[in-house]
């Protein structure tokens, strides 16, 4: 997700279960008056900028937040894990055993971690708005759209030297210019054991309250020493009071409660069944890799913790889009709004058929809902390598506002780094991951599918030519 956001929680005091007001806002664009007639808070720039500066993002996913004036990063173990995985070994498994650096020396550096601060937001709502201006049709104006975004992130690298992302918010409604200070040399300080970090395990996870140590901490360097970060947040050893107003800020997941009726029955009756066969088969694939023995049990076992995690959170909102009565009482929803944008003259001109276009979207969605899922390098992590690898050759030969998002000059650095990860691979659990994908998407896509027919004839010729030299 590339925007940050505040979400405001009101706690209620030690033992009674916290009540969240409801929202999430970005740092642009805060509920002021809200805030204010509620609460008598009111944020000043000077604490908004505070918290802004003070919150990181983590490019693999997840949010943490700097605690420290010498670059310490707090964050979940969750979101941790990965790297952690990453840097271990058969000898060295630090994802089991937990790991402490007591001294700046003995900290240990990251794979391929990337960690972001937020330094700067500029709409540029009007720039995008103004290039798809008078575009012949809906694919004239998503080129034009593509094009403005690359250039003003092309520009905006050159002049500030910051990472440059355009997001958009409200699904198009607007465009912000978050500009972003990199760090890429980011060590672990602690991590807890395995044991204490998932306390609880799957069965309590989005279930009951967590009773568990996930928490980790990572320190970010710039030039070989920790970097000074005068925005971070300072710990309050007697923790929160009764009533007492708290912020979360971080870099949440998308939601889909703007999703049309339609759009939610696509969800139900192509997305999420297909999504948690995806799931569950790969899960199934790597359990059965995992019992080969101790070795491939921890390679296997982050990968399996994360599907599981998925697994279980979209059960949940798969069983809510079965529920009835919750679609009922979505649909009326939906009609009470549309009857009044109808009765509205100005509003129905302008909205009135917004619903009808959507339709006809989620019409083609459902066409190429299987192609979309499988038609790309699953499991294996090596094949996405490779992918990339192409297409970075193939793009790059184009100018940089005909490129595929991915592949514009602004971009490139990062990609790059995740393409040059000296993180382990592991050649057999490759190969059990291609092998599942592979064969899941032959049995999605048929084998008449070009995909499908490219993968395999590649793969063949490949064989033919590794037998021909060792003849």
């Amino acid at each position: 997700m590339g925007r940050y956001l505040i979400i405001l929680l009101l706690a209620l005091g030690t033992g009674i279960p916290a009540l969240a007001d409801e929202g999430m806002w970005t740092f642009d664009n805060p509920p002021v008056h809200q805030l204010k007639e509620k609460y008598n808070f009111t944020p000043t720039r000077e604490w908004l900028d505070h918290v802004r500066l003070a919150s990181v993002r983590f490019m693999d996913g997840g949010s943490g937040s700097l605690v420290s004036p010498d670059g310490l990063v707090m964050t979940n173990h969750h979101v941790a894990v990965g790297q952690l995985q990453k840097i271990s070994s058969s000898g060295n498994d630090y994802v089991k055993n937990g790991f402490y650096a007591p001294t700046y020396e003995e900290e240990l550096k990251s794979s391929d971690l990337e960690v972001n601060i937020l330094m700067s937001m500029e709409d540029v709502t009007s720039k995008v708005a103004a290039a798809v201006a008078g575009s012949a049709d809906q694919e004239a104006a998503q080129k034009a759209r593509e094009a403005e975004i690359a250039r003003i992130e092309k520009e905006s690298l050159s002049q500030t030297g910051l990472r440059s992302n355009v997001v958009a918010l409200y699904h198009g409604g607007e465009y912000w210019l978050y500009r972003y200070k990199k760090y890429t040399d980011v060590r672990l300080v602690f991590a807890p054991e395995r044991q204490a970090a998932y306390y609880g395990g799957d069965y309590d996870n989005f279930t009951y309250p967590r009773y568990d140590l996930d928490v980790a901490f990572f320190r970010i360097y710039e030039n070989g020493r920790p970097i000074q970060s005068p925005a971070y947040f300072k710990w309050n050893s007697a923790g929160p009071s009764e009533n007492e107003l708290v912020f979360v800020s971080g870099n949440p997941g998308s939601t889909d409660r703007l999703y049309t009726y339609a759009q939610l029955l696509y969800q139900r009756d192509y997305h999420y069944p297909l999504v948690l066969k995806y799931i569950n088969s790969w899960i199934k694939s790597l359990r059965a890799y995992a019992a080969r023995g101790p070795e491939e049990k921890r390679r296997a076992l982050i990968r399996i913790f994360g599907l599981s995690n998925g697994q279980k959170a979209l059960t949940g909102e798969y069983n809510g889009l079965l529920d009835k009565k919750l679609m009922e009482n979505r649909l009326k929803l939906e009609q009470d709004f549309r009857a009044k944008i109808n009765a509205d003259p100005q509003l129905k001109e302008q909205y009135g058929d917004a619903w009808e276009t959507i339709e006809q979207i989620v019409d083609l969605q459902k066409k190429v809902s299987k192609r979309k899922l499988f038609e790309r390098p699953i499991g294996s992590g090596l094949f996405n390598k490779a992918l990339h690898i192409v297409f970075y050759v193939k793009e790059t030969t184009k100018p940089d506002a005909e490129r595929l998002d991915g592949y514009h000059d602004a971009q490139l650095p990062s990609l790059k780094f995740r393409l040059l990860s000296p993180a382990p691979v592991y050649k057999d659990f490759e190969i059990a991951n291609f092998t599942w994908g592979l064969n899941l998407s032959l049995e999605e896509l048929g084998a008449d599918n070009t995909f499908i027919k490219t993968v395999l004839c590649t793969i063949q010729k490949k064989t033919v030519d590794t037998e021909m030299t060792t003849v």
